[in-house]
């Protein structure tokens, strides 16, 4: 995960600031014992979740990894506790170089991918990662199998990567600040040989996505906002805002399995990750609402949300100023290599 540009940054926060602020969201606990609920990971070892996928084996647990170079894991985390109940260790992929997202297919797979790139796009590839969702929670080694992807029109970074629930065929958005593209794989995977992603849509600064489990609707988000778009035949329809939890690094989304409500994560120690429910399953449209969650929310241009707990315009917005000049000043010091 590499920080906005300054520029960039500084041109969505002044835009965030020039709208009816709310209070920043505060950190998720789950302490009512029922899944599916806002909740924080508690995992010590979990300081850069990076991306979320709701289990379908187990309900009410999140599949989730680090960024970066941390190594072949991936997490289980229940939501009801917040604790961590299965740590997978990928075999025979080699070192993962920047795992960005993950996505779980209809083949019942779970899609890992190492698709980031630091360095703007200097990795002539970059791989996805694949292994069934384990039937048992606990410590185990699964052998995954790995796939070299390449993008038509030269290499690029990228943050989200989603498994199309109805086709199984995955899609990459890829990351840039002048916005970014929709790449299509192929119909199918191969471990032998390069898989050639084509672009297929234009979409904005994205930093992870998700389709709803009945295959209608894309949903991306970036650092201030969420939009849905309608999904169909592979490719993008109309979009429309979508209520999303203001976080210090908003770094994942996903729906919950029932396609109720959207889980949106951030990195961090104990992160917190915030249910929004949506309307009728559906992406919260402009106007409809949006979500209940512990946290602010914005739709899309910085404007709050309609729950209970917003604080004055002046006070939200000297407090989200604060915050984001600490912490993008922060991340532009500890830039990662």
């Amino acid at each position: 995960m590499r920080s906005l540009p300054y520029h960039l940054s500084a041109g969505l926060l002044a835009v965030t600031l020039t709208a009816s602020v709310p209070v920043l969201a505060t950190t998720a606990v789950a302490d009512d014992g029922k899944p599916d609920q806002s909740f924080t990971i508690k995992d010590s070892r979990i300081t850069e979740s990076s991306g979320l996928a709701a289990s379908r084996e187990h309900p009410g647990v999140y599949w989730t990894h680090n960024d970066s170079d941390d190594g072949p894991y991936i997490y289980a985390v229940d939501s009801r506790t917040g604790e961590t109940v299965a740590t997978v260790t990928m075999s025979g992929v080699g070192e993962p170089r920047d795992v960005e997202a993950i996505s779980l297919g209809p083949d019942g797979n779970l899609y890992v991918g190492d698709i980031g790139d630091n360095l703007n796009g200097s990795w002539d590839h970059v791989w996805i990662y694949r292994f069934p969702e384990p039937g048992r929670l606990g410590d185990l080694t699964v052998r995954a199998t790995q796939f070299t992807v390449r993008y038509a029109d030269g290499a690029r970074d990228a943050e989200a990567m989603m498994v199309d629930p109805k086709t199984g065929r995955v899609y990459i958005a890829s990351k840039n600040e002048d916005g970014g593209g929709l790449y299509e794989g192929p119909e199918r995977l191969t471990a032998s040989g390069a898989n050639v992603f084509r672009r297929v849509g234009e979409v904005p600064w994205v930093t992870d996505g998700a389709f709803s489990p009945d295959g209608t609707e894309l949903v991306l988000r970036s650092y201030f906002s969420a939009r849905a778009y309608d999904w169909k035949n592979g490719r993008l329809g109309a979009d429309r805002r979508v209520k999303a939890p203001i976080q210090g690094q908003a770094e994942s989304v996903t729906y919950t399995a029932d396609g109720s409500a959207l889980m949106f994560g951030s990195e961090g120690a104990n992160s917190g990750v915030v249910r929004v429910d949506l309307d009728k399953g559906k992406g919260g449209g402009e106007g409809t609402g949006g979500g209940s969650s512990s946290g602010a929310s914005s739709d899309g241009d910085g404007a709050s949300g309609d729950g209970a707990g917003q604080g004055s315009a002046t006070v939200g917005a000297l407090v989200l100023a604060g915050v984001a000049v600490l912490y993008f000043g922060g991340k532009r010091l500890r830039r990662k290599s």
